[in-house]
């Protein structure tokens, strides 16, 4: 009789794992219904100052997404260093994220500061975010981390 609560306790933890999608430190990657990160955005692209639409033949698998790139030398830089591209919070709204929610962010209201990328729902968000970016941030990190589990 234990051993079935077992084995029905580790099904559940399975289940809600697989239902949780993409994870990222515990934490869940923005991906749309055909699982591109950034909508297909190229990532590296936004550090460059211009971003742009990623191509299905230069694209990799990362944290259950598909990323997309604009060139073979941006896909091959990105899987050399993903974290030093990919956006903060999974992609999701920055802004959100500091008020304590998981928000879908529009890849193309973005900006990268101290070289990380981070994008908000939309340019009134951004606006808002914008006001006190360095607390937004600060209180964004917290969450992001609450979410992993780590405090």
């Amino acid at each position: 009789m234990r051993h079935r609560f077992l084995f029905a306790l580790l099904g559940v933890f399975a289940l809600s794992f697989v239902l949780a999608g993409p994870v990222l430190g515990g934490q869940s990657i923005e991906k749309n219904k055909a699982g591109l990160a950034l909508e297909g955005w190229d990532t590296v692209s936004y550090f460059e100052g211009k971003p742009v639409a990623g191509k299905a033949e230069f694209s990799t698998d990362w944290h259950g997404a598909t990323w997309r790139f604009a060139t073979a030398a941006h896909r091959d830089a990105f899987v050399a260093n993903p974290e030093k591209y990919a956006p903060q919070y999974g992609g999701h709204c920055a802004y959100g994220l500091a008020k304590g929610h998981l928000v879908t962010a529009d890849p193309t209201v973005w900006k990268v500061l101290d070289g990380k990328l981070y994008v908000n729902y939309d340019k009134g968000v951004q606006k808002s975010w914008e006001k006190d970016q360095a607390k937004f941030i600060v209180d964004a990190d917290k969450e992001w981390q609450a979410l992993a589990g780590k405090k």
